[in-house]
């Protein structure tokens, strides 16, 4: 007969770290950011997450997540073996750009 799980079977979970940020809205903006959050089932914090995010992809930051580098990149010209070796095509998305010379 197996014995029932404890908690010494349960495996940590990683924590996720995040830092507070404190946003001063006006009237219209919070209302916008509410009924977003209702009509989406999405946080008011995953919203403005994605906000940022979103701004970023549109105003080329330079400082973008390599993620966020990668997965902006077209479908068009990939490798064909991206399915397949996607860890290793991750890897050189993370790998900083060159520098241009001047």
């Amino acid at each position: 007969m197996a014995r029932p799980p404890t908690s010494r079977d349960k495996k940590p979970q990683p924590s996720v770290v995040r830092e507070p940020v404190q946003v001063y809205l006006d009237g219209d903006d919070s209302a916008l950011l509410s009924r977003l959050a209702e009509e989406s089932g999405l946080s008011k914090a995953e919203i403005l997450r994605r906000g940022v995010r979103s701004y970023a992809l549109e105003h080329g930051a330079e400082r973008q997540s390599p993620m966020l580098r990668f997965l902006s990149t077209s479908a068009e010209g990939w490798p064909r073996s991206v399915a397949a070796d996607h860890d290793e095509h991750l890897a050189d998305a993370y790998k900083a750009p060159a520098k241009k010379r001047r």
